[in-house]
């Protein structure tokens, strides 16, 4: 019987050298804006308790949740003769703990769990991977990384300016063009109390945040099955579609739609305050403001953020908001908080498709010396290590072998220079070093070769 081909879950990705060569420069660019802004790391486990991840991401939310089998028998004390047993009810008693859908709840049990060791304000960052259990299709995967930035404990506003700087920085550094949109939480609450269903924030704002994918007869339709009237619906789509260019005019037409809503008004207020800090701080360029944006997390109460790249057809790579009742869920209130999420992995496909990494990106290592015996390689071990020391990446071909298959080691894994030290070189004190890219070949003595390299590789790389 033949044996059966190996493979991974559908969703999931294995990671060559290169390809992590090249998430770890995203993640050192990222972790480096993060940390020149102040944050400071922390982690948190893979999985979290049910009871802390239940409930806080909304109902689709909820059914993304991966879930993990008790340990031991997992169907002991089950009722098996089927009366009153659903998939939920079992699901509840067969699965205490699930794997972490984002960063954020982790983060605010967290704070509540530890909140007698951290100094408020805190700012952390985070760089973790989360799963999800959705369909798997172009830039959306079950397992994949965030790096979040948050503050808790101020519900100023130039935290999010802060996180938008945060923002632009990273992607300016990545070479990524990006647009950032922003709306508020309140104000879409304010849409709801305008067209007569405050209570139904959840379904509208769900509803919404498909603009892109289903349009405005997708929305409606929606709604309309959500058993909200159509009048309502007519009145929430004229909203939808006005048509000022300029931001500070739609929020004109918005405060004066909304006069009876004074969410909706504190939510104008924000938002202009905030876009008036982006303009005193040269950020408005690529900042926009969004009505339909509402990225559907229940947990927002007010600034939302999502970010885009221009060149690429890729769903957003970067999103957060404002979130002033997360940590009150696990007994801790008024620790307002505000926080981003970068997704590396479609940031990695934009950079990919778009031919931006580096070319360093793809070196595995700097030197190549070749090995023509236990003599001669025990000779270049004593510059290796030298070269170890003074940061070049360097290594030495492991077996002895023919001169070409090494060269072609070499070419492979994009090596610039190989040295070559046979027994001639040996008795001269010389080291031969053949540039791989110029074809180039140098004569150096021994005593100078870790000087002549240092010089080469700062103008090389």
């Amino acid at each position: 019987m033949a044996s059966q081909k190996p493979s991974i879950p559908k969703g999931t990705r294995d990671f060559g050298p290169v390809e992590m060569a090249r998430r770890n420069y995203i993640f050192d660019t990222i972790r480096s804006v993060f940390r020149d802004h102040g944050y400071l790391p922390i982690e948190t486990p893979a999985m979290e308790n049910l009871d802390t991840l239940l409930g806080k991401y909304g109902e689709e939310g909820d059914k993304l949740l991966f879930r993990i089998l008790n340990s031991g028998d997992f169907m002991a004390g089950i009722d098996h003769s089927g009366r009153n047993l659903n998939s939920n009810s079992l699901a509840a008693n067969i699965s205490e703990k699930g794997l972490r859908y984002d960063l954020t709840v982790p983060f605010a049990r967290y704070v509540v769990q530890h909140r007698n060791e951290i100094d408020f304000p805190f700012r952390r960052y985070q760089i973790q991977p989360v799963w999800r259990a959705d369909r798997p299709q172009k830039g959306r995967y079950r397992e994949f990384y965030q790096c979040d930035a948050d503050v808790v404990g101020s519900d100023s506003l130039f935290n999010e300016l802060d996180l938008i700087q945060i923002v632009a920085d990273v992607f300016k550094k990545l070479k990524i063009k990006v647009r950032i949109r922003l709306n508020n939480r309140k104000i879409l609450a304010g849409l709801a109390q305008y067209i007569g269903y405050p209570d139904n924030i959840t379904d509208i704002t769900v509803a919404i945040d498909k603009f892109d994918k289903i349009g405005l007869d997708g929305i409606k339709s929606e709604l309309l099955g959500k058993a909200i009237t159509e009048s309502a619906v007519e009145k929430l789509e004229k909203i939808l579609i006005i048509k000022e260019k300029a931001v500070l005019k739609r929020l004109r037409t918005l405060r004066s739609i909304l006069s009876d809503s004074k969410t909706g008004q504190k939510g104008i207020e924000e938002l202009t305050t905030l876009l008036r800090y982006c303009r005193q701080s040269k950020l408005i360029g690529a900042i926009d403001f969004d009505l339909t944006l509402a990225r559907g997390l229940n947990y927002y109460t007010g600034a939302i953020i999502e970010v885009k790249a221009m060149d690429a057809e890729i769903g957003s790579i970067c999103g957060g908001g404002r979130y002033d009742d997360l940590t009150g869920i696990f007994g801790l209130k008024n620790v307002s908080g505000v926080g981003i999420s970068f997704g590396a992995d479609r940031i990695y496909d934009v950079m990919a498709q778009l031919n931006l990494f580096p070319d360093e990106t793809a070196v595995s290592a700097q030197v190549l010396f070749a090995n023509f015996g236990e003599k001669e390689a025990l000779n270049c071990l004593q510059i290796l290590n030298k070269l170890h020391t003074r940061g070049i990446l360097s290594e030495l071909y492991p077996d002895k072998a023919k001169l070409g298959k090494q060269l072609s080691y070499a070419d492979s894994r994009n090596i610039t220079y190989t040295v070559l030290a046979g027994e001639n070189e040996m008795k001269k004190g010389l080291f031969t070093i053949k540039n791989m890219k110029s074809g180039k070949q140098y004569k150096i003595k021994s005593g100078h070769i870790v000087e002549w390299f240092v010089k080469r590789i700062r103008r090389d790389f």
